[in-house]
């Protein structure tokens, strides 16, 4: 153990203190306004539904605690406590380092951690989202949907880990650069393939059928200057209750999907003042400015990645007593998060302002009022709180809270 060492345990304590602090903060909040609907919701959300929203918020947080907590106490094992130490044993990667060692060591511990995750995934699952009505999967999909990731993972995980292990073994110091352009490579390659080759895997996507809502989407796609590849409905109830719309896609390989819970939930002019809300994403050029952020911050991680590969410290202050390509890797996975705490409120609040603007381009293209409508139902159907802790959500929530949102759509009413 060295000073690294110390400054590592710091921040992952610092880390679990903030998040246990931010989730009892969110409890008390919905418990404290529990009894009484917010003014801005009254006559439009029912007092029963209120609660629902806040006892359902509450359990997660309970939840959180668990995960919190555990996922401390596990990257601190994984390191400090010798796991990655003993899986780098295992593949006797430092006695007799070869390629195929090296990526069997890495694709065997993301997998293990992948593992230790599914007891609380499923008690997620089948006890919280089961006892508010929310859950339909069954087990055997549970099971299938975790075989299918385990698979889809090693698929292509290994060319990729083998590809930036080569690339450290044969590319000298400038190795980062190269596995940096590989990793954006394959990066905007998924976005661009996910909508018809891996979504598919999972969920079934039917053309939208309805010609009088199909109209009134290509026309509102046609006043906006969008095209889109497709317009799909999703099976989303097939495993839970909740609804939702998103593109998916790049370049001219975009879907619009509409999960099929909320479909059976707004009217058509909702629905139309949802699908502009994400129109207004794209015309708005939010998904090119977070395309190129990750491009930095990734180029920045390649970098530091570069660096660190010969400081004998990070592997020592990490638990791995011998300087390896793989164990690299790996410690930058596990490490990483915890040092970047401190853009993560910076986040949030960026994406807090596109919704806002997304909304102002939904008000201006359709109405205001039909997109208020359509969030109020969905914060009763998903049992969203309408009363969240300012710092929680500002810490957390990538969209405004409701009664901020509403609030700011009303003044955009006013205008109309």
């Amino acid at each position: 153990m060295n000073e690294f060492s110390l400054i590592f345990i710091t921040l992952v304590t610092l880390a679990c203190v903030i998040e246990l602090w931010l989730a009892r903060r969110q409890s008390l909040s919905v418990l404290r306004h529990r009894q009484h609907v917010p003014a801005a919701f009254q006559g439009r959300i029912a007092l029963a539904t209120h609660q629902k929203a806040a006892d359902y918020t509450r359990a997660k947080m309970k939840l959180e605690y668990i995960d919190v907590i555990s996922s401390a106490v596990l990257v601190l094992l994984w390191t400090l406590g010798g796991g990655l130490e003993l899986f780098a044993r295992l593949w006797d990667i430092n006695a007799q380092p070869s390629l195929w060692r090296g990526t069997g060591f890495m694709l065997s511990a993301l997998l293990a951690a992948a593992l230790l995750n599914i007891p609380l995934d499923a008690y997620r699952t089948f006890a919280l989202e089961t006892r508010f009505g929310f859950n339909r999967a069954t087990p055997v999909l549970f099971i299938t949907d975790l075989l299918k990731h385990g698979l889809l993972f090693s698929v292509l995980g290994v060319p990729i880990i083998a590809l930036l292990l080569w690339l450290l073994d044969n590319s000298g110091a400038w190795w980062w650069l190269l596995g940096w352009a590989a990793w954006m490579s394959l990066s905007i390659f998924m976005m661009w393939a996910y909508p018809s080759w891996i979504a598919p895997l999972f969920n079934k996507f039917s053309p939208l059928q309805d010609p009088n809502l199909r109209q009134r989407i290509i026309a509102l796609l046609e006043r906006c200057g969008f095209a889109s590849g497709g317009i799909f409905v999703m099976d989303g109830s097939r495993r839970s209750q909740h609804g939702n719309a998103y593109f998916t896609g790049f370049g001219a390989n975009k879907r619009i999907v509409f999960f099929d819970t909320l479909l059976n939930t707004l009217s058509p002019d909702e629905i139309e003042a949802v699908l502009a809300h994400e129109l207004g994403h794209f015309k708005h050029g939010h998904v090119t400015q977070r395309l190129l952020l990750m491009t930095v911050m990734s180029f920045c991680g390649f970098a530091l990645l570069g660096w660190l590969s010969g400081q004998t410290w990070f592997y020592h202050g990490l638990g791995v007593s011998a300087a390896s390509h793989p164990a690299l890797l790996l410690l930058f996975l596990f490490a990483a998060p915890y040092f970047t705490l401190v853009f993560h409120p910076v986040s949030t609040y960026w994406m807090r302002k596109h919704e806002f603007e997304a909304d102002a381009f939904a008000a201006g293209h359709t109405r205001a009022q039909p997109l208020i409508d359509a969030l109020v139902k969905l914060y009763q159907e998903n049992a969203a709180t309408l009363t969240p802790d300012r710092w929680y959500s500002a810490y957390h929530d990538s969209h405004p809270p409701a009664p901020v949102r509403i609030a700011q759509l009303v003044k955009l009413q006013t205008h109309e």
